[in-house]
């Protein structure tokens, strides 16, 4: 009867986590998750890649405040291999802010679906309202963020809500480890 009912449960684990069910799982934009380059492991959003190139190495990861008023980190800051480095449009969408906010350059893509990308502090040409493709130059990363090296702080909000923009671009998931299939020795 134990060793029933492990099976059942080994098998249930297993169905849960096999590719068939997985790309079942809907990505943060709210599609699947397979089905692109981008979304080569379940969970990463389909057509999303990284706005730096190669990827980049995170300095300062998503920390949400607890309220919206309260202090936090409402994206990641990603380093740059170098000063003026272009960053790129994670996914396809159209400019729907490119200005000054507080004293840095801000640029912010409308990917649809109530989803929006903001990048600072980059300087860029584009104007509001122009369509960009996934991987487009968005403009070019100016000093004034992080100190000492060059970084893009890219932050994603839904609506009012920030997400972990590497929630777009990496499984998050946590890692989940079977039993062995047949737990007595011998």
């Amino acid at each position: 009867m134990k060793r029933r009912m492990h099976r059942a449960a080994l098998f249930a684990v297993v169905l849960a986590i096999s590719p068939a069910a997985a790309a079942a799982v809907p990505g943060p934009a709210g599609g699947p998750a397979g089905g692109s380059p981008a979304a080569s492991s379940p969970g990463v959003a389909a057509g999303w890649s990284w706005p730096l190139h190669p990827a980049p190495a995170v300095l300062r990861g998503f920390d949400p405040p607890a309220k919206p008023w309260l202090g936090g980190h409402r994206g990641v800051d990603l380093q740059a291999s170098d000063a003026d480095a272009p960053v790129t449009s994670p996914a396809a969408g159209r400019v729907s802010f490119v200005g000054i906010v507080v004293d840095r350059p801000v640029i912010t893509v409308d990917h649809g679906n109530g989803l929006r990308s903001s990048f600072e502090a980059v300087r860029s040409d584009l104007k509001d309202g122009a369509a960009v493709a996934e991987g487009a130059v968005l403009g070019w990363i100016q000093p004034g963020h992080c100190t000492p090296g060059p970084c893009v702080h890219w932050g994603v909000r839904r609506a009012d809500s920030y997400l972990n923009p590497l929630a777009f671009v990496t499984d998050l998931r946590p890692s989940v480890l079977l039993p062995p299939l047949d737990p007595t020795p011998g």
